[in-house]
């Protein structure tokens, strides 16, 4: 919980960071409403590979490309202004889950209307209530972006029975995957959204899946990886706290360490880092994570081939890093607006 005067400094890092970052071409009326049907197209394009175990990898990733529809409906509290959904290209066969869920946070100019801008697309953590995705949602939005908060599978609106096993969490990565790289063509489709800046962030586990996203292509123009990296066997089977209760759980359900390294080895981002733009991939990792250990966000860095600079080591554990938050914004902000290499 907020302290009395973080609160304040909070209240005060909005104020001052709502930058418009162009000007508004339409009027309130024209933000879309519950209802509003588009259609889209994905553009994945996953290009061969000489490496063996990297076209492996996206053999079992990708799928072929097709049309499909999007919809608008009414947000839940607390969930920005809109909820869009699109089919998930790798269905589970649930149909509460297979029903990918945006929340949209719509940039709006210093009078409040809505405006086109570059758009962030947020991939959570693995917490229940999505606190940290939503407060990236919401500051980078403060920061004049659209933002679009996805729900991965099992998460908010794509909860179900089904999805309460506790494999379902590694097993439930591919489809996460998959959804995060259509939700580029589906938040492209919107209107308002400047589609030459289309980013994707990740943190925690939502950095993992950011992480093997950014190895299939170059759909998103910016990538931003946040307390995650690369051994994602390695995370579940060592790590601390969050990671430890995951393992618990595995455990608990008779999953073995062998089938662990199993279903992580599929979504294994080191597998595809090599692919990466490394010139447009940013990774920010705490010194004293013990939930990632640095040796697995080195990795990654390594793998991808990131310039020093695109690699923030924060002084911080995997919780503490939220009092950078404030700073990390500042920084993506930045970026996004300097011109994509």
């Amino acid at each position: 919980m907020k302290t009395r005067s973080a609160r304040i400094r909070w209240a005060i890092f909005s104020a001052v960071t709502c930058i418009s970052f162009g000007q508004s071409d339409v009027r309130a009326a024209d933000l879309p409403q519950a209802g509003c049907i588009w259609q889209a197209s994905d553009t994945l394009s996953v290009d061969s590979d000489a490496s063996t175990d990297a076209a492996d990898c996206l053999a079992g990733l990708r799928w072929k490309p097709t049309d499909f529809m999007i919809t608008a409906e009414t947000a839940g509290d607390s969930e920005g202004e809109l909820r869009i959904r699109f089919p998930s290209p790798h269905p589970s066969g649930d149909a509460a889950n297979d029903s990918v869920c945006l929340e949209w946070y719509p940039s709006r100019d210093l009078n409040g209307r809505p405006q086109r801008a570059p758009a962030v697309v947020i991939v959570h953590e693995s917490g229940r209530s999505m606190a940290v995705g939503r407060a990236f949602a919401r500051g980078l939005n403060a920061m004049g972006m659209h933002t679009f908060l996805l729900h991965m599978p099992g998460y908010g609106a794509r909860r179900s029975p089904a999805t309460e096993r506790p494999d379902f969490l590694l097993t439930g990565m591919r489809q996460a995957i998959a959804d995060v790289r259509r939700s580029r063509d589906a938040v492209a489709a919107l209107p308002l959204i400047d589609t030459s800046q289309i980013a994707l962030q990740g943190t925690s586990l939502g950095g993992f899946v950011t992480a093997t996203v950014a190895g299939l292509d170059r759909g998103f123009q910016k990538i931003f990886v946040l307390l995650a990296g690369g051994h994602i066997d390695r995370v579940v089977l060592e790590g601390a706290r969050d990671a430890a209760k995951i393992r618990l759980r595995l455990e608990q359900a008779g999953v073995s360490e062998t089938q662990i390294r199993d279903l992580a080895r599929r979504i294994e981002p080191l597998r595809l880092a090599h692919r990466i733009d490394s010139q447009n991939t940013w990774l920010f990792s705490a010194k004293h994570d013990t939930v990632v250990p640095p040796a697995c966000s080195a990795a990654f860095a390594v793998a991808a081939g990131l310039p020093e600079s695109h690699h923030i080591v924060l002084t911080a554990n995997h919780y503490s890093g939220v009092l950078f938050m404030p700073a990390i914004f500042a920084q993506i902000r930045t970026l996004m607006a300097a011109k994509t290499p």
